[in-house]
């Protein structure tokens, strides 16, 4: 559940970027961090992990006027993609209001793209949060690679394997060149603030 600060009025949101290590969560939050410069308050904060290049996490506050009259300030995390940090993709998403999952588009991500969304499943059972519930953007990255003649899955595939189930809006991107990077974020903002709304209701 969001934070909220009865006090100064104000309904902090936190969104996280999952999905597999090297999926494209950082690269979407770069993009993010340089296309909406002007609207991002404070630093991007970035711990580098022992052995890959994806950052720790991002957090990157921006305000978006306001629900019932209370601020409303949004802070993106992505988590670190790899297995044996397991523990720390849990801790990032406790309070978590709205997920962005990144799939990996290409073939031979398919079993890990897979296996990452099994364990957000169980990462957000572990916070009594359901999968099915909480608000969730499915994207679909790298499909730009196609035009390298590397092997991307079709969408109807990466479908049937992810969003048979959740159902949940989808978006092929390229975090690389910003395709469909602002259109998820919108999405899982516009879902995220929604689903508060409820509940202050």
């Amino acid at each position: 559940m969001s934070f909220i600060n009865l006090r100064e009025k104000i309904v902090q949101v936190k969104i996280v970027y999952y999905g597999p290590g090297r999926g494209g969560k950082t690269t979407n939050l770069e993009y993010i961090n340089r296309k909406f410069s002007k609207q991002i308050q404070s630093e991007m904060v970035s711990l580098k992990t022992h052995g890959d290049r994806t950052l720790f996490f991002d957090f990157l506050p921006f305000n978006m006027g306001q629900i019932k009259g209370y601020e409303l300030k949004i802070q993106l995390y992505t988590v670190p993609g790899q297995v044996k940090y397991n523990a720390t993709r849990k801790l990032v998403l406790k309070g978590v209001d709205g997920i962005v999952f990144v799939a990996d588009a290409q073939e031979q991500m398919r079993e890990k793209n897979i296996r990452s969304l099994n364990q957000l499943h169980e990462n957000l059972m572990s916070y009594k949060e359901s999968i099915f519930k909480i608000p969730l953007v499915l994207q679909y990255n790298k499909v730009d690679l196609r035009n390298q003649g590397i092997p991307i899955l079709p969408t109807a595939v990466l479908d049937k394997d992810l969003n048979s189930k959740l159902k949940v809006p989808t978006f092929e991107a390229s975090a690389l060149t910003g395709y469909n990077v602002p259109e998820t974020l919108k999405k899982i903002i516009s879902s995220t603030v929604l689903s508060i709304q409820k509940k202050l209701m």
